[in-house]
């Protein structure tokens, strides 16, 4: 059930040949994500679980999921990217049904990416879902 940003995202990664590349264009897609005002990098946005500094600020109504994100690390910037291009514009029930984990897997980013990430990286798709899930 991924969104059309999603599969473009997914379509890009098939393309690039090594991690390394895949890693750059990651890291491109978070640059070029919009930035999260300062005044919201506070605790009740702020995701626990990850090494990195991470906030996701819900934009929720009951016909569609929408979220802003912000991350000390360039990288995990990136993740968020790509989670907002997954998540935003389904309904709440819709982000409920997304298995986030396994589209990353698909794409080939779960594998190549730390135990630290990866653990953000689920600490992040579990913020989502109980936002959507409120």
């Amino acid at each position: 059930m991924a969104t059309p940003a999603f599969e473009e995202i997914a379509e890009t990664l098939e393309f690039l040949d090594d991690w390394e590349e895949r890693y750059r264009h990651v890291i491109e897609l978070g640059k070029a994500m919009p930035a999260l005002e300062a005044s919201f990098h506070v605790p009740a946005y702020k995701v626990e679980g990850c090494a990195s500094q991470v906030w996701l600020r819900p934009q929720i109504t009951p016909e569609r999921f929408d979220f802003q994100g912000d991350s000390d690390a360039m990288i995990v910037r990136g993740l968020i990217a790509i989670l907002h291009a997954l998540y935003a514009g389904l309904t709440p029930a819709e982000v409920l049904k997304v298995d986030a984990l396994a589209e990353f897997a698909r794409i080939g980013l779960k594998e190549n990416l730390s135990a630290q990430r990866s653990n953000g990286l689920r600490a992040m798709v579990e913020r989502i879902r109980l936002l959507a899930g409120s």
